[in-house]
């Protein structure tokens, strides 16, 4: 079901403005993660209040951390289809969920929280959950002296 972008937007606004990068199309999600190295965030967003409770949240308490994913990026499930399926594509081994967070280190899955791993989670525990995954995978952000 597509919900009215009015509806919608500001779900959209909860990740954009921590810095997630909106992929909308399948083009664009092929642009930023067919041959990416390092480590990219894909959040799997949804109007479901799991997504509004818990897993929107997590992200933005997790990005709060020193250690941070090279690149953020977010698909939109029932919004952007052919985006979110392109995506799921990335998820091997993994079934559709939405909302779902996934970890990919040089194009695989690292770290995955599907749905179940979500719901009925605090915002906090999947928030820890996240930042234990970036400190395992992700590469220290150096600053500049």
């Amino acid at each position: 079901m597509m919900y009215p972008e009015q509806i919608v937007s500001p779900m959209r606004e909860e990740l954009t403005r921590l810095g997630v990068e909106e992929l909308r199309t399948a083009d664009a999600v092929r642009e930023k993660l067919a041959s990416a190295s390092g480590t990219q965030l894909v959040v799997v967003n949804s109007v479901c209040g799991c997504a509004a409770r818990n897993a929107r949240p997590a992200v933005a308490m997790a990005l709060e951390s020193a250690t941070r994913p090279d690149g953020l990026y977010t698909v939109f499930a029932g919004q952007d289809t052919e985006a979110t399926q392109v995506a799921r594509g990335y998820f091997t081994g993994y079934a559709p969920s939405s909302p779902s967070i996934a970890l990919l280190k040089d194009g695989d899955v690292a770290f995955m929280l599907e749905r179940w791993q979500i719901e009925g989670r605090s915002a906090q525990e999947i928030a820890a959950d996240l930042k234990g995954a970036f400190a395992s995978f992700c590469t220290p952000a150096t600053s500049a002296a």
